[in-house]
């Protein structure tokens, strides 16, 4: 798609730029005065989590924002290979497919050894990332990832929307409530500052709440959280812009180095003619920061043009222009708990996203990382509020996305070094000048991280099963579900099984068979099915309520090995009969597809099989072999709550 060919226009990219247009300003409603779960911010770590807990009828949700309306123009504008996969997991990642400029190559720039004032290429490589998942990571506008969260929001069973105009004067959490799920121990204070009702305060409670409030955050401040790390000493400008050049790699990201005149890390956009553009300006003195050094985006400009030499550098339209310090740090913790949690306290507030990790914007790191976070805290609300689960499970928050947020700093910090052509920090003033080639090596090094692929949280208890993880090599334990196609049995339709992942606080089970026909009652991939389908010990049968849908609350898939199957031969458990018709579900059993074959592409044992539990969020919780079915009860056993004892917890 092609679009920007006359001027930058924000909105829907699906309306050609002469009709596009801003939507009007969203109508001021009132604040409920009690909900389950209070966000604070419209940012990308707080619309994943409202738009996760949409999905929940029985769950009142309410986002608050500062700002009058939705974003326009976004300043996070990666879009990673892992970010889309959680958009699929929402329903809408085709569009971002559609919409996003893909990242397939990489280009090296360095003083050319003939003129030095001069560039040149040395280099281009394929980018590092293509092939960790089935999506490409790639830029698009913030906005348009924010539309499209809302979009769902508002067309959930709920119908969620966002509060705008209000500042949060005061947050409290009251301690002596904390461990009383069924209390509201939240109260929030918030100012009205739109035009019709300006300075108007309004009182809310809430079970929980969630600082998803940027940089700045009011709520990381009201809950005494500290943010540590390093101080801001190196100054950059960044800059989105239509421009005319004969640079020939405008349309691949490019890692250019001059020998005296700084550096530029040059971002293709999404349209066709949009590109953005990092450029190194100068070291910040002690306690000096980048706006005191008063610069203009035509300042900027001239840098660039300096750094490109001989390349000609015409800006003819500045769609946005920040500049922008370096510097990392990270919360010191992520919930309202004491470090280390010693008594094993109930979290009851949260901080998520850029409340908790800042850092440089030149690896797209910040959206890719806020909206994981929440997509973590998401369902661990919504099955605590439900009773579904026993509360300790919010304390897996901090500790694992915590861990993820020290992983950021430590790579910004080297990429920050790396794309410079001067130190960062005054002690790095005696490092080696680094090359181009560090940058790649950088890259292709950090590929799975900056993808988002190779996350992987520690073993806990939703988390286990190391033991087993030769079963199935290719589904890393505490790392996403590698998603890889089968075929499904009942109409011989292609699929990848990671996309019934779906972000609806379902746990999933996937049966990978053994050798044995599915159908012979000796093999140990029926033998688990009936036992799924009858056993007291089931965990599907445990933790589903009376009268709900037998995949309600853990789904469950079956991939074998063997081409001649046919529906009607698998047991009913594998093609259920749900909803109030009892209709026929026929898209939970698939065999590996010949060429493409999911055990040999994922490395699962094809004698044994196993089985994988896969969380709400999609990373995987635990193997086990076929005939581990005590394990299994055990496993679930370890955090879940009966079906009949739901209703006494939380709400």
């Amino acid at each position: 798609m092609q679009y920007h060919l006359n001027g930058f226009k924000p909105g829907n990219y699906q309306i050609p730029d002469a009709a596009r247009e801003p939507d009007p300003l969203p109508p001021i409603v009132d604040l409920p005065t009690e909900v389950d779960v209070l966000i604070v911010g419209c940012g990308p770590a707080g619309l994943a989590l409202a738009r996760q807990l949409s999905e929940f009828a029985d769950i009142k949700t309410c986002i608050v924002e500062q700002k009058s309306g939705p974003l326009l123009f976004g300043q996070a504008d990666g879009i990673s290979c892992r970010t889309i996969e959680i958009m699929e997991a929402f329903n809408c990642s085709e569009m971002l497919v559609k919409e996003t400029y893909q990242l397939h190559q990489n280009a090296f720039w360095e003083p050319d050894s003939e003129q030095p004032e001069h560039i040149k290429r040395t280099h281009k490589v394929r980018d590092a990332r293509l092939g960790l998942s089935e999506f490409t990571h790639g830029v698009v506008n913030q906005a348009r990832l924010h539309d499209l969260l809302l979009e769902g929001m508002e067309n959930s069973v709920t119908h969620l929307v966002p509060h705008y105009n209000r500042q949060l004067l005061e947050l409290t959490v009251d301690p002596d409530l904390t461990q009383d799920l069924n209390a509201y121990p939240v109260t929030a204070m918030f100012e009205r500052n739109d035009a019709s009702q300006s300075s108007r305060v309004e009182t809310i409670r809430a079970r929980y709440v969630v600082g998803c409030d940027g940089a700045r955050s009011a709520v990381r401040k009201n809950l005494s959280i500290v943010l540590e790390g390093d101080s801001a000493n190196k100054a950059w400008g960044v800059m989105d812009v239509l421009l005319v050049t004969d640079f020939p790699d405008i349309r691949v990201k490019s890692f250019i180095q001059s020998r005296d005149n700084g550096a530029v890390m040059l971002i293709p956009r999404e349209g066709g003619y949009l590109v953005r553009l990092y450029v190194e300006l100068d070291l910040l003195g002690k306690d000096q920061r980048a706006s005191q050094l008063d610069l203009t985006v035509d300042d900027i400009i001239a840098k660039a043009q300096l750094i490109m030499n001989p390349y000609k550098v015409d800006v003819k339209e500045v769609a946005w222009w920040s500049i922008y310090e370096v510097g990392q740090r990270v919360a010191d913790r992520f919930d309202d708990t004491p470090a280390e949690n010693p008594a094993g306290l109930i979290p009851r507030a949260f901080v998520a996203g850029d409340a908790c990790h800042t850092h440089s914007p030149k690896g797209g790191w910040g959206l890719n990382t806020s909206l994981p976070d929440t997509f973590n805290l998401g369902w661990k609300l919504a099955s605590v509020l439900q009773g579904k689960c026993d509360p300790k499970l919010l304390q897996t928050y901090s500790s694992e996305r915590r861990k993820v947020a020290k992983q950021l700093i430590d790579a910004d910090k080297q990429m920050s070094a790396l794309v410079a052509t001067r130190p960062t920090a005054k002690n790095d003033a005696a490092q080696a000048k680094t090359g181009t080639a560090d940058i790649e090596k950088f890259i292709a090094r950090q590929n799975g991280f900056i993808a988002g692929t190779s996350i992987q949280y520690d073993a806990s208890f939703i988390c286990t099963g190391v033991e087993n993880q030769n079963l199935a090599t290719g589904f890393k334990i505490g790392q996403r579900f590698h998603s890889a196609e089968a075929i499904r049995v009942s109409d011989g339709r292609p699929q990848h099984l990671g996309h019934l992942n779906k972000a609806d606080g379902r746990w999933r089970i996937f049966i990978f068979g053994d050798a044995q026909s599915p159908v012979d009652n000796s093999s140990d991939s029926y033998n688990l099915v009936q036992f799924l389908a009858h056993s007291a010990g089931s965990p599907v049968k445990k933790y589903t309520p009376e009268g709900a849908d037998i995949d309600s609350v853990i789904d469950v898939y079956a991939v074998f090995q063997q081409q001649d199957l046919a529906i009607e031969n698998m047991p009913d458990f594998l093609w259920p009969a749900k909803g109030k018709y009892g209709l026929r579900d026929y898209e939970k059993v698939f065999h590996a597809a010949e060429g493409n074959d999911i055990f040999e592409q994922r490395g699962i044992d094809r004698s044994g099989g196993c089985m994988v539990v896969v969380r709400p969020d999609q990373h995987v919780a635990n193997i086990l072999p076929l005939n581990a079915c005590d394990q299994l009860s055990d496993f679930f056993g370890g955090f879940m709550i009966l079906a009949g004892q739901q209703s006494t917890i939380g709400t």
